[in-house]
């Protein structure tokens, strides 16, 4: 248990409209439903009450953010400070002019491109691949099935941690491969995306057809959060982790899934230390059988259990 600093955080703003609570578990809003408290969880009532909390929240309280929990694996030990979790007020989806969709950060990913395609705006469907909502899809060029979130952001709005708020456009984020250069304290609440014309029948049957791929090759009815690692190009993750004898590898409850082996499991009771434990196993092994040092997609935050720390395997050479 953390000490309770909800309380005096209230005190400090009178205005708040939002919900903060002390000492919050953490695993139910995970997807591998693992991980310990969060000292304080705010979720705000809207945007301005997300701004009004980060402009009065003292500079030495930390902030995490955490979207549906779909690429986290949150520690055992919970997490010092405030987590911000954004709920339904930044889940909204809105068409607009010119074949633009206006999304909340909250928006699942994949009713972004169903939405937009019963509009007849493609360009939108690689998004049902991708798991998550619209807040990690922007901070991490999220992408799938040949098409990326750089593909097709016009802008979006953040707050940064004193409250300021920044309208930003694509050259912002100055994209990479699963990676964006923006500072690390911004908070996305919403973006618009730019598509194109379509035809609403042949977008469904995309998205049905990326559905289709994914039900025959991802373990997706599975406590998982989805690929474990980036692929380092021009080689796939998993065909290293195959090679390195890593499919269907396990910790306890945590284990490499036999169907994709990128895909890391909670397959009962696993705990977040298993489950990072093994991925570091998994790096080991493949640096040893191929030189290449696989880098971590899942973010892994807060602290350690007690006498539980992971350590992070760190060869001295890696090989490009």
């Amino acid at each position: 248990m953390f000490d309770d600093i909800s309380h005096d955080l209230t005190q400090k703003m009178p205005e708040l409209r939002g919900r903060l609570l002390s000492n919050a578990p953490l695993a139910p809003y995970s997807w591998l439903r693992v991980g310990g408290s969060a000292q304080a969880l705010f979720t705000p009532k809207d945007e301005e009450d997300l701004g009004y909390f980060l402009e009065n929240c003292p500079s030495d309280i930390n902030i995490t953010t955490m979207g549906v929990g779909s690429n986290l694996i949150i520690r055992d030990g919970g997490i010092e400070g405030v987590v911000i979790r954004l709920g339904p007020a930044f889940g909204q989806i809105e068409i607009l002019d010119d074949y633009c969709v206006r999304a909340g950060a909250a928006t699942l990913d994949k009713r972004v491109a169903v939405t937009a395609g019963k509009s007849s705006i493609d360009g939108f469907a690689f998004l049902s691949g991708v798991p998550g909502a619209i807040g990690g899809a922007l901070r991490m060029n999220a992408g799938a099935h040949g098409g990326e979130v750089k593909d097709i952001l016009h802008s979006a709005i953040a707050y940064d941690r004193q409250g300021k708020r920044h309208m930003l456009n694509n050259e912002d984020f100055n994209f990479s491969y699963r990676h964006t250069a923006l500072p690390g304290d911004y908070i996305f609440t919403s973006a618009i995306f730019q598509g194109y014309k379509g035809d609403s029948q042949e977008i469904q049957n995309h998205i049905d057809e990326i559905e289709r791929i994914r039900i025959e090759t991802q373990p997706i009815k599975s406590r998982t959060a989805g690929s474990t690692f980036k692929n380092p190009k021009p080689h796939s993750s998993w065909k290293l982790i195959d090679e390195a004898g890593g499919r269907g590898l396990n910790i306890g409850d945590a284990q490499m899934s036999e169907m994709h082996c990128n895909f890391l499991l909670n397959n009962g009771d696993a705990s977040a230390f298993e489950l990072e434990s093994l991925g570091e196993l998994i790096r080991k092994r493949v640096f040893e059988n191929s030189g290449i040092l696989l880098e971590w997609e899942v973010k892994r935050i807060g602290n350690f259990a007690p006498d539980k720390s992971v350590k992070t395997f760190a060869p001295t050479t890696a090989a490009s």
